[in-house]
């Protein structure tokens, strides 16, 4: 049944003035398969992205979309995917990429609503290999869709391992390999990570990931990343002031770094995850007061030994970002603060290239930064969208400089938008509290 409301397309007859793009575009193939996308470092592909509009113009579609969640779309050919919870259920939703109206919606178990007014019970996001799409729920339901919006399995982690100890609600998106999705559940109690077989929804490995680490310190909302090392396929978790390198095809735990809470602080639950360049992943913690850039292949090489393991690090800085997961672009971190202090630093020394400060407002920042070629767009939780203009390529602090350029809305008025935008063919498409929103040229 389809839930939906369109609220209709809103071309170029809905603008009388001409939109400020960033550069001529050169479309890049439709897909954004993970909430960071493909290369999970929240890089947009091509350009041509806008860079000023207003609340009505250049709206490509709007929509409402039912119920109360936060997650970011994703994309795979002319299709659009989110969650939900409407009600008593966990929706996964389907809507046409060019017109906005909507397609299918499935449920996929009961919705468990949201701890926290940032929150809900459908936070993570789903992911697609552009045949199937995954969602995951705070109720432990974990689906699997066909494109057409046929459910090929769906099973409850939570009724087969246990119910979560979670304070909050569930952030954690899943991740696919090449044969598995996998889950992270890092909580006060047993941890783990789980892997099911693509196509069957068969569990193919189950491993404990118990660190030392104190009440809420032990939870992690952060989500699993895909790497190369090597030759070495891995998976890389950040929570429970512990960074992991597990084997992508068997889970097992190749390398350990802990020290990240070295006080034994009892409430640094972790948000914002990791973002890696190269062999360097870059982890936030404390609540936004560290960063830290670990050498993989160092720390792979260090294995257990955990004095080792603390020679991989390469760089660490007192700042950071609570909640907003950093961007990673041709050997560059762009990081967003809470309170939208925005910093661009070279990933292998740590040193700051340049910052801009947001203008002040009492609303904070929990969407994470998009890169394109040529600018960087940061999303307010009140529907406002800022846009840097970047230095150009091989410019350094003295030589280039990042500026202000655009500020725009969303036209929601509803507070609490934490989802991150997506690029969508040169256009930008963003999630506000109760609306999808398709803006471009």
């Amino acid at each position: 049944m389809l839930r939906w409301l369109s609220m209709g397309l809103c071309g170029a007859a809905c603008s009388l003035l001409p939109m400020v793009l960033d550069t001529p575009s050169v479309r890049a193939a439709d897909s954004w398969n993970h909430w960071r996308g493909a290369d999970q470092q929240g890089v947009a592909p091509g350009s041509g992205y806008p860079v000023r509009w207003e609340a009505g113009d250049s709206v490509q579609w709007r929509f409402e979309v039912p119920g109360r969640a936060g997650s970011t779309p994703v994309v795979a050919g002319d299709k659009v995917f989110l969650t939900t919870g409407d009600g008593d259920d966990n929706l996964l939703l389907a809507v046409a990429a060019d017109t906005g109206k909507p397609l299918w919606d499935v449920t996929l178990g009961q919705d468990r609503g949201g701890k926290h007014k940032k929150g809900s019970g459908s936070n993570p996001s789903p992911t697609t290999d552009g045949e199937l799409v995954y969602a995951y729920y705070r109720s432990g339901d974990l689906g699997c869709v066909d494109t057409s919006g046929k459910v090929r399995w769906h099973r409850n982690i939570q009724e087969e391992y246990g119910e979560d100890t979670l304070w909050w609600d569930l952030g954690s998106s899943p991740l696919l390999t090449d044969t598995a999705v996998v889950i992270a559940v890092m909580q006060s109690g047993p941890s783990y990570l789980v892997a099911f077989d693509k196509q069957s929804g068969e569990q193919l490995w189950k491993v404990d990931r118990m660190v030392e680490a104190p009440d809420e310190s032990a939870q992690s909302y952060t989500s699993p990343l895909l790497t190369t090392v090597g030759d070495q396929k891995l998976i890389a978790v950040l929570g429970a002031d512990h960074l992991t390198l597990h084997d992508a095809e068997t889970g097992k735990e190749l390398a350990r770094l802990g020290g990240f809470n070295p006080a034994g602080e009892r409430y640094f639950r972790s948000i914002a995850s990791p973002v890696i360049s190269g062999n360097v992943i870059v982890c936030p913690y404390a609540r936004g007061s560290t960063l830290t850039a670990v050498d993989m292949s160092k720390l792979l090489a260090a294995g257990s030994d955990a004095k080792a393991a603390q020679e991989a690090i390469l760089w660490e800085q007192d700042f950071g970002a609570d909640v907003p997961t950093p961007s990673a672009r041709d050997g560059r971190l762009y990081l967003c603060g809470d309170k939208g202090h925005v910093r661009a630093l070279d990933v292998q020394t740590g040193k700051t290239l340049w910052e801009v400060e947001l203008p002040k407002n009492r609303n904070q920042y929990s969407s994470s930064p998009l890169v394109t070629a040529s600018h960087l767009y940061l999303t307010r939780e009140d529907g406002h969208v800022f846009v840097i203009a970047l230095p150009a390529s091989g410019k350094t602090a003295e030589e280039g400089k990042a500026e202000l350029v655009g500020e725009n809305e969303l036209g929601d008025e509803g507070q609490y938008t934490v989802a991150s935008p997506v690029p969508l063919d040169g256009d930008l498409l963003f999630r506000t509290r109760s609306q999808l929103v398709r803006v471009g040229g």
